[in-house]
């Protein structure tokens, strides 16, 4: 069974940092690629950052320069670190792991930029 578990969400002021952290298991992780998206209040979800197996990297243009995904593939983790966060950074962030046809979710860990 497939578990995606999202951690070190929280509320921050704006210029602060925040580190997510993703957990996986069931999944032979180093295999697949992982992701970050994140949905605001009344917004679609979309997509933030990306790290592919080989460790390849890809951003949206709204967080290029202030936000950094990497990857352990010894400890199954894909953490996504956040600096200079803003207010139009507050979402709720989800992890996502993608190999082929499959593609599963986490539950979702909330950020929240504010003074």
């Amino acid at each position: 069974q497939v578990q995606l578990v999202e951690s070190g969400g929280g509320l921050v002021q704006p210029g602060g940092s925040l580190r997510l952290s993703c957990a996986a298991s069931g999944i032979i992780f180093r295999l697949y690629d992982m992701g970050w998206y994140r949905q605001a209040p009344g917004e679609q979800r979309e997509l933030v950052t990306t790290i592919t197996s080989g460790g390849n990297t890809n951003y949206a243009d709204s967080v290029k320069g202030r936000f950094t995904i990497s990857r352990d593939n010894a400890k199954n983790t894909v953490y996504l670190q956040m600096n200079s966060l803003k207010p139009e950074d507050t979402a709720v962030y989800y992890c996502n792991a993608k190999r082929g046809a499959f593609n599963s979710w986490g539950q979702g860990t909330q950020v929240t930029v504010s003074s």
